[in-house]
């Protein structure tokens, strides 16, 4: 494929992740993204073969599959794997906000995209598990449900994006991404029952 050929499929990424985001998949239609991308209508045929498959391209680029290179939740400590994951998904979600939201929203409507946004995020949340898993047999986590730690991590690695509904309640002390990430980690190892030492590295 050449250099102009990859660019016009980037341009239609990108034109279909901020609308996607903004007024949902949808509320967007073919010719709006093109009409952002500065593409032909064709185009979205030609390189993708229809929206759903513009949908699925979107994840394959933009979703961080990354997170889980060289990372086995049967061998890490798990006290570092939750601070590894959880800091993840909070730096994922506040550095790419347009792919966040797409996910964030396809979840919630429980659409018929559900299913693909989900073999995204099942092995992230299933590491989880599996460390807090692990993390509870040695003694080092304190829970007496893995289910409602699971929900609970899932909580507070999240809870940010929920901020702006509750602007009137929050004080306006913004803080800086690695703060956010940081605290969270914080606050969720000391959910778990892990001792103040370990929850702040020296």
């Amino acid at each position: 494929m050449t250099e102009p050929e990859l660019d016009i499929k980037m341009r239609i990424l990108l034109a279909a992740k901020k609308l996607f985001a903004k007024q949902g998949y949808d509320g967007t239609s073919v010719r709006q993204i093109c009409q952002e991308a500065g593409a032909n209508v064709s185009l979205v045929s030609y390189y993708f073969g229809g929206k759903e498959k513009v949908f699925e391209a979107l994840l394959e680029n933009f979703f961080p599959s990354y997170l889980l290179d060289g990372f086995n939740a049967y061998e890490v400590d798990p006290v570092t794997g939750i601070r590894q994951l959880v800091g993840e998904v909070v730096n994922f979600t506040l550095q790419d906000r347009e792919m966040s939201d797409i996910v964030q929203l396809e979840v919630m409507l429980r659409s018929c995209r559900t299913d693909i946004v989900m073999r995204c995020l099942h092995p992230v949340w299933s590491n989880v598990r599996i460390v807090l898993k692990r993390g509870q047999e040695q003694d080092l986590f304190s829970f007496d449900s893995i289910t409602h730690a699971m929900l609970q991590v899932m909580g507070a690695a999240l809870a940010h994006k929920r901020a702006v509904a509750f602007e009137p309640l929050l004080a306006s002390d913004p803080l800086s991404e690695e703060q956010i990430a940081d605290q969270t980690i914080q606050f969720v190892l000391s959910g778990l029952g892990v001792p103040q030492k370990a929850v702040i590295p020296e």
